[in-house]
């Protein structure tokens, strides 16, 4: 019996495909169009809104005050993208190099954050860097540890220990999106790693070029495809974190993201809140455009 080809039977794909696409309209389209037409609108009460296309929201929106605020998202973002790209390429290749054996168990180590809930995951990280947690006590044991030695070879001893403030910054925002994003730069550089040609790695030895060399020669051009897939995936998540600036960042360590919330939420003001959405959705379709121009272009050549 030949095989069925789903393209060539009309009816039946259109059938098979009829439930996913009636869900995206029903459950994003048509959500995502009405906050779109409310960031056109104005207040007309507390819970009315007049759809009259005033692009008065959007030119609030690019008042100083808020490009300073998208333009600091922005600068997190990156820099936690780097961060991940930076700490999660050596871990994927040594997943990648790793043997039979443990290479499932690595692989489980870096997917299990994903069981737990992100709302828990934070709360453990928060216990983890206050003043009172773990990394201040090991910070102090250390401390204790340097006074000591001081003492003992006759000199005077170290200051009483005070904590350091590792909470309610912008340290413990970027801190904790690094931990929150970081798998989802691992597994892309591991899925483009592991489709790596490893005799090329060993013709690159035998030639005489360093590990270091044939890292970035070879096994780093050929990971290309997942590492800009990797630097989307997490930059764009981080743009537009909430949860962790929320509840890890301080007063001056809020991102856009928040800024939104406040406005559906504390100003009730929806339609200024729906004009910032926006504009931050078109920031990132401007990045995955910016990709995808990038790919164009590479493959032109």
């Amino acid at each position: 019996m030949a095989e069925q080809n789903w393209k060539e039977q009309k009816s039946s794909f259109f059938a098979a495909s009829l439930a996913p696409l009636l869900w995206t309209l029903v459950f994003f389209v048509l959500p995502m169009g009405i906050v779109w037409a409310y960031s056109f609108g104005r207040n007309a009460g507390l819970t009315e809104i007049d759809l009259v296309g005033t692009l008065d929201n959007y030119k609030r929106a690019t008042e100083w005050l808020y490009l300073t605020i998208f333009a600091k998202s922005l600068g997190v973002a990156a820099l936690v993208t780097l961060i991940c790209l930076v700490v999660g390429f050596p871990v994927a290749m040594a997943i990648t190099f790793a043997s039979e054996k443990w290479r499932p168990w690595l692989l489980l180590g870096i997917m299990l954050p994903f069981w737990t809930n992100l709302l828990i995951r934070t709360y453990a990280l928060m216990t983890l860097l206050g003043t009172q947690g773990y990394a201040n006590k090991a910070l102090g044991g250390l401390w204790g540890g340097a006074s000591w030695l001081k003492t003992l070879v006759g000199l005077e001893p170290l200051p009483t220990w005070e904590p350091v403030q590792l909470l309610f910054n912008n340290f413990a925002v970027v801190f904790g999106l690094v931990y929150v994003h970081l798998p989802f730069m691992v597994l892309p550089l591991y899925s483009a790693l592991d489709r790596l040609d490893r005799s090329l790695i060993e013709a690159s030895l035998d030639l005489g070029a360093g590990h270091f060399r044939t890292i970035m020669r070879i096994v780093v051009p050929l990971a290309m495809p997942g590492i800009f897939a990797g630097v989307m995936i997490t930059l764009i998540p981080a743009l537009g974190a909430y949860l962790t600036p929320d509840l890890m960042g301080g007063t001056d360590s809020q991102m856009i993201a928040n800024v939104i919330e406040r406005q559906f939420k504390r100003a009730n003001d929806w339609p200024f809140g729906a004009a910032l959405s926006f504009m931050l959705i078109y920031a990132m379709f401007a990045l995955i455009a910016l990709q995808g121009l990038r790919r164009k272009g590479a493959a032109g050549h």
